[in-house]
């Protein structure tokens, strides 16, 4: 007998129909004699409808009031799901965040768990019962609901797995698990049997879409195994784990991730002394605009340029307020670009082998790909590039690193 945490995500539950095929998964393993906790997501489309109907009201409505309201996609779904395998002959039992107690910090719509009080999700368990609980909301220590950010569900999942010692968390969503890179971009991109935490944590900060960054953090922090599997069809789906020798033997690079949503800017002619890049790069930060690759470059009259990349959607702000700072410091110039892409190949194995950014930028030469920014991280080498070239350095670097999937054309 194993205890498992399920995650299902709002396409997975999209539907009545949907949410009866999750109760049969669901019944399948229960009647197999696994313990099972249930987090689910609001059904697919519900936040936004919820989020539209309080931006009718108020363009800026209380945080406090807006997680009230988006909760209610969550309590939905668990009544449905635990009416569902009701009717299959399953007792099952559902809460919201606030009633298991998943007590969080006070940041409306972006809270932080502090703890999960387990016991009476146990007591549940030990009675033979499914237990259906409300991903991406909990309470504060004042009882105010709170949310837990896009994405929270998995945070949900993987936290309760943490508190309950679970020997697995499976996360549930439209794919088959994590791919060496998207398939619709490269069609002959594979599955991943087994990821690091490292290694799928990177790839998301990367531009990876399949899992939430902190559910990742959260789950190699508490060192609970992730697995990764699709709700409509059967199979192995992807096991994220810690990292052991295999793994340091397997493939130098693991996969290739993207990212469209950068935007670059540049500040030129600025003085070359102490505090410099701090009055730069500390008033953007200042604005809770977040920055990624730094680069600062040193001219021979002694004057620095430094460029960095942000969100494309935080690229207006960000540009006003380097304006602003470039009066200041006497620059020549600023340029703003919103026509780049982020690159990036990720593999545990690179610590171990050498000559691997070289060979990242052999395969991009060979299909005059130039390069604008370059970053690196144990595991990671990061690029940027111009984004009209995206589609085609995925495809260069993934066959260039021996990813591609073998053939199965006929002779």
């Amino acid at each position: 007998m194993s205890l498992i945490v399920q995650k299902y995500g709002g396409t997975s539950v999209g539907t009545v129909e949907r949410i009866q095929a999750v109760a049969e998964k669901v019944a399948r393993g229960h009647r197999l004699g696994d313990k099972l906790v249930v987090a689910v997501s609001a059904m697919s489309g519900e936040t936004n409808r919820l989020i539209g109907l309080a931006r009718e009201i108020d363009a800026q409505p209380s945080m406090r009031e807006m997680d009230v309201l988006v909760s209610t996609g969550e309590q939905v779904t668990i009544a449905l799901l635990c009416m569902a395998l009701n009717k299959l002959g399953i007792e099952a039992r559902s809460y919201t965040g606030g009633q298991v107690r998943i007590l969080t910090d006070n940041a409306h719509g972006k809270a932080r768990i502090k703890e999960i009080d387990g016991h009476r999700i146990e007591g549940d368990l030990d009675a033979g019962r499914v237990v259906v609980v409300a991903g991406f909301q909990g309470s504060d220590e004042d009882g105010n609901i709170t949310t837990l950010g896009r994405g929270g569900s998995d945070t949900t999942a993987v936290a309760l797995a943490a508190a309950l010692n679970a020997d697995e968390c499976q996360i549930y969503t439209d794919v088959d698990g994590v791919y060496t890179t998207d398939p619709r971009v490269v069609s002959r991109a594979q599955r991943l049997d087994k990821i690091t935490f490292d290694e799928m944590l990177e790839m998301a900060s990367q531009g990876s879409k399949i899992l939430q960054i902190r559910s990742v953090e959260f789950a190699g922090k508490y060192n609970v195994p992730l697995r990764v599997m699709s709700s409509f069809e059967e199979g192995p789906g992807t096991l994220i784990s810690l990292e052991d020798d295999d793994q340091m033997e397997k493939a130098v690079v693991s996969g290739i991730a993207f990212n469209r949503d950068e935007a670059k800017l540049t500040i030129r002619g600025i003085p070359d002394q102490p505090g410099v890049a701090y009055k730069v790069l500390g008033a953007i930060s200042a604005a809770n605009i977040e920055i990624d690759v730094i680069v600062q470059n040193v001219a021979k009259d002694n004057s620095a340029t430094i460029t960095f990349t942000v969100h494309r959607n935080d690229l207006s702000q960000a540009e006003t307020l380097l304006k602003q700072i470039a009066e200041d410091l006497g620059a020549e110039e600023i340029d703003a670009d919103d026509q780049i892409a982020k690159v990036s190949i990720v593999g545990v194995g690179m610590r171990s082998h050498a000559g691997v950014a070289a060979t990242m930028f052999e395969a991009l030469a060979n299909e005059n790909i130039n390069i604008q920014l370059i970053t690196t991280s144990e595991i990671k080498t990061t690029v940027v590039i111009e984004e009209r070239y995206l589609e085609l350095a995925v495809r260069a670097l993934h066959s260039g690193f021996g990813l591609d999937a073998p053939s199965t054309d006929q002779a």
